[in-house]
């Protein structure tokens, strides 16, 4: 078991664990059993993947592995949030991989047999899988085999199989990693580049043009004078529907009340720290104090000016004014009363070059006699590095043996204190929760004044009589919209509530508009019908929402009705770009110089050189620009045409055949164009799958 603590110690939380619910089972005749069991288990599946329903048990069954192998790992099951999504996230992933990344690369005739496995965990070509787990480093942090041979050598003798579960882990991870890496080599051996295509790209990239121009940008469309048929809608829509595909989605109209102390609760605040400033002003144990009393605890740093100011301009003035011992009026910032008292002020540096040796200390008396016998070597000349080197349990291979580095009151170590004040190059033995230390301070800043102030600090909170005047008015608009959402437009409307829009909302989503944790009303949305209004969704106990669906957005295409608007908008658009090129040809007709037309048109003439597909700088252009300028006929004067943020006029001046953009330029921007191709694969594969994920309907 040594050897999982040890991987215990180096890994970190990445996967985390969620709590099943039990299908709802029941006594019927047969065909009606197949017939319900079909209809619950459609509604309990958490997916579906070339065909295949992924049940909620499946899926389950994945987050149980997933939770088990994050045991082995860290030694706890207990997981935040952010480790459930990551476990939630490793099961899916999981699931993808079994069903449908690891299919279509068998269907190319890609397997790893069982020679080539054990070459690649306990032969040549170690996996990166075993070379980059951190478990398998050594102390320099580079792969150590003697590491990964214990860890094998350890399975048998272990009793409890936690050895050869997480190696069953490894090993599948070695697996795909190897299937998946075959199959990019496969790829990117169809990326091929004839030497015809190479030349042209190389050559097509080292043609530049200095170019003068005029352009004029598209302003807005004008919605009065622009009309867009409902045909043209239409055709439109039949035309470029493939292109329209969406993903599910929600329209919302909301009205929130936020929970804020009302004038009686900022009162009472006040009141309750004028009766505390006395007591605070005396007291010989502020710690204690604050803890009882105070929103916040003491604060041990100490600030230079204007440090304080972040916290409050009010205390980082009155802390630089003061005498020690000095009180501070109670004064208010926003709905937060303080008071504050100056503790102490000292010179001190804002960082120090900080330099030490870690030693166990599970046997303090052991302990101290071996910080004191390195420091008398140290004392006696010999090199801190090399002694920290051979003594510290702290094996940073980045860094010198022993450095820690600059650190400030930030960034300090907890327990560190000492050395702001501790003298440069004197050895100081400080004990943390990590084990002994041997300190050195090799280098300070210059010392400035700094202060330590206590802060009593208390917020106004809304009181229970403020909490329920508040749920009763986000009551009252819920129970008489009676679920509909005709009446909460009047009743919005007659109780001058504003509603909120928040369109387009997609299942799973835990933040609507700049509020979070608002999974409550995403499942609510997604079970309700439009026109639907909510009960009340409490937030935080902070916020009570009361919301209306307006519209559902299927995935896939959405139907034209839908976005009949927004399709004519597009019309619109473009069409006001007609009308702008028209306007700008009919302006300059009968000119036949830049100058002229630039006078015209009320604007200058613009000059460019190095125009080119590949020049360093003409990515910024517009393409429709670049490409005009490529197929110009030098001195010849082109335009009006219509690029992408306006018309433009313009003339090749000049054009020259450069060697900037060489056979490697091209080889690499090949090479990045089939990465991004095999970024798109796993989306590709997905949508070939018919992949569904309901799991938002669960988690």
């Amino acid at each position: 078991m040594a050897v999982l603590e040890k991987i215990r110690v180096k890994m970190g939380v990445f996967i985390t664990v969620i709590i099943g619910v039990a299908l709802l089972s029941f006594i019927v005749d047969a065909d009606t059993l197949q017939s319900a069991v079909s209809m619950v288990s459609s509604r309990y599946n958490v997916g579906e993947m070339n065909g295949k329903a992924i049940s909620y048990q499946d899926f389950q069954k994945r987050v149980d592995y997933f939770t088990r192998i994050n045991q082995l790992m860290t030694g706890s099951a207990a997981l935040d949030e952010k480790g459930s999504e990551m476990v939630n996230q490793s099961a899916w992933q999981d699931l993808l991989s079994d069903n449908v990344l690891i299919p279509t690369i068998e269907e190319a005739g890609i397997a790893v047999g069982e020679e080539e496995l054990f070459d690649l965990s306990q032969g040549s070509s170690i996996s990166q899988v075993l070379s980059r787990e951190r478990g398998f480093l050594g102390a320099d942090g580079q792969f150590d085999r003697n590491l990964l041979i214990q860890f094998i050598k350890s399975i048998p003798q272990d009793n409890t199989g936690d050895l050869a579960t997480y190696w069953e882990y490894l090993e599948k991870n070695m697996i795909v990693d190897q299937m998946v890496n075959k199959y990019v080599t496969l790829l990117s051996k169809s990326n091929f580049q004839n030497p015809v295509q190479l030349r042209r790209v190389i050559e097509d990239n080292n043609i530049t043009s200095d170019v003068s121009f005029i352009i004029q940008p598209y302003g807005f469309a004008d919605d009065t004078t622009i009309l867009v048929s409902k045909k043209e809608a239409k055709d439109y829509y039949a035309k470029y529907k493939h292109n329209l595909e969406q993903p599910a989605g929600r329209d919302l109209e909301y009205v929130v009340f936020e929970v804020v102390p009302s004038a009686v609760d900022i009162s009472a605040a006040e009141s309750e720290i004028e009766k505390l400033v006395e007591e605070f002003s005396t007291t010989t144990n502020l710690r204690g104090f604050l803890v009882r009393n105070s929103d916040k605890p003491l604060d041990l740093n100490y600030y230079k000016a204007g440090e304080l100011a972040a916290k409050s301009p009010v205390l980082d003035s009155f802390a630089f004014k003061a005498k020690i011992g000095e009180v501070l009026a109670p004064y208010k910032e926003g709905d937060i009363f303080r008071t504050a008292r100056v503790i102490s002020a000292k010179q001190l540096p804002d960082s120090v070059f900080v330099n030490h040796i870690l030693l166990p200390n599970q046997d303090k008396a052991v302990a101290k006699r071996s910080a004191d016998s390195l420091i008398q070597l140290i004392e006696k000349g010999a090199d801190f590095s090399q002694i920290a080197a051979a003594n510290s349990l702290d094996k940073n291979p980045n860094v010198t043996p022993g450095e820690l580095g600059w650190l400030t009151q930030a960034t300090l170590i907890p327990g560190f204190d000492t050395c702001f004040v501790s003298p440069v190059n004197k050895l100081i033995t400080v004990e943390t929760n990590y084990g002994l230390h041997i300190l050195k301070v090799s280098q300070k800043t210059k010392p400035v004044t700094k202060v330590q102030v206590a802060v009593l600090e208390k917020a106004a909170v809304a009181s229970k009589e403020t909490f329920q005047s508040f749920y009763s008015k986000a009551n009252d608009l819920a129970s008489k919209s009676d679920g509909k959402i005709e009446k909460f437009n009047e009743l919005t409307a007659q109780m001058n509530l504003y509603p909120l829009q928040a369109n387009n909302i997609a299942e799973g989503a835990k933040s609507i508009s700049n509020y979070n944790n608002a999974r409550e009303i995403t499942r609510w949305a997604y079970e309700a019908e439009v026109g639907n209004v909510s009960q009340i969704i409490s937030i935080d106990n902070k916020y009570f929402f009361v919301v209306a669906l307006t519209a559902i957005r299927e995935k896939g295409i959405p139907p034209f009705e839908m976005i009949e608007k927004e399709i004519a908008t597009t019309i619109r658009r473009e069409k006001s770009w007609e009308k702008a090129l028209a306007k700008v040809k009919e302006q300059v007709s009968g000119l036949s110089s830049l100058d002229a037309m630039a006078e015209k048109l009320g604007t200058t003439v613009s000059k460019q050189t190095g125009v080119s597909f590949g020049a360093p700088g003409s990515q910024s252009f517009d393409p429709k620009f670049i490409g005009f300028v490529a197929g110009a006929q030098p001195n010849t004067l082109v335009g009006p045409v219509a690029g992408n943020v306006g018309v433009y006029i313009f003339q090749v001046d000049s054009r020259e055949t450069g060697a900037f953009f060489t056979e490697d330029d091209a080889k690499t921007a090949g090479l990045q164009a089939f990465s991004y191709q095999i970024q798109m694969i796993p989306s590709i594969l997905e949508k070939k799958a018919k992949v569904q994920d309901n799991r938002a309907k669960f988690f």
